[in-house]
């Protein structure tokens, strides 16, 4: 019966494995990498942002920020179970210059979708196709909508932590995550916002783009 039962716990249980171990070089702005591994496409609390993206090779990390993100999203179907989450840009296998971005270049960068719930309170994925770039041409208005779509602020605060805490499992952390300043009291407000506040630097300024229908992270692993 234990037997059994851990057989039905391996088939059951996603479990993302990765034998490789990256290098990066430099910085976010100006760096490279080494042996980049490919996010996996979906798992039961998330996906990716597009399988044409994937195809053009734009979604790999180092094998730490690998390890960081599977766990965070495997930690959060434990502690927020009913929520669903969709990652997006990342940066080429070899790293390098990655337009229209002005990072993501040594594998440490992931840029996140911002997680929404529907008219009817439940969590869903936020729509990403080529007639709106991906989901890098929405715009929230004010009232933090689009498309009969509301920001949830509470899953975005839980990702975050639960990318933090991984991290910091791993012997790393996070240097920023870059949001909209205008809405970050939002995400403070939330459970989790004195822990975001003590442990994560946000950006104080705003980008170059807005940064609302995505929040970017850039993680502190060592590069040569």
């Amino acid at each position: 019966m234990i037997y059994r039962n851990l057989l039905l716990f391996i088939i059951l249980v996603p479990v993302f494995v990765n034998a490789k171990t990256s290098i990066c070089y430099g910085t976010t702005a100006r760096g490279s990498l080494a042996d980049g591994v490919e996010l996996p496409y979906s798992g039961n609390n998330f996906e990716g942002y597009s399988q044409f993206a994937r195809l053009a090779g734009r979604t790999y990390v180092h094998s730490e920020v690998y390890a960081i993100v599977t766990a965070s999203y495997q930690a959060l179907e434990k502690t927020n179970p009913k929520k669903v989450y969709k990652y997006a840009e990342t940066g080429f296998a070899k790293g390098g210059e990655f337009r229209p971005h002005k990072t993501h270049r040594n594998g440490l960068s992931v840029d996140f979708m911002t997680p929404v719930v529907n008219n009817a309170g439940k969590s869903v994925h936020l729509p990403t196709h080529p007639f709106n770039k991906f989901g890098y041409f929405i715009e929230f208005d004010e009232h933090d909508q689009f498309g009969g779509l509301q920001i949830d602020y509470e899953a975005m605060a839980a990702h975050i932590m639960a990318l933090h805490k991984q991290a910091i499992h791993r012997g790393h952390d996070i240097w920023r995550v870059i949001f909209d300043p205008n809405l970050q009291p939002n995400l403070f407000s939330t459970q989790y916002g004195e822990y975001l506040k003590s442990h994560i630097q946000f950006s104080k300024k705003p980008s170059w783009v807005r940064h609302d229908e995505h929040y970017h992270v850039d993680f502190d692993i060592p590069c040569e």
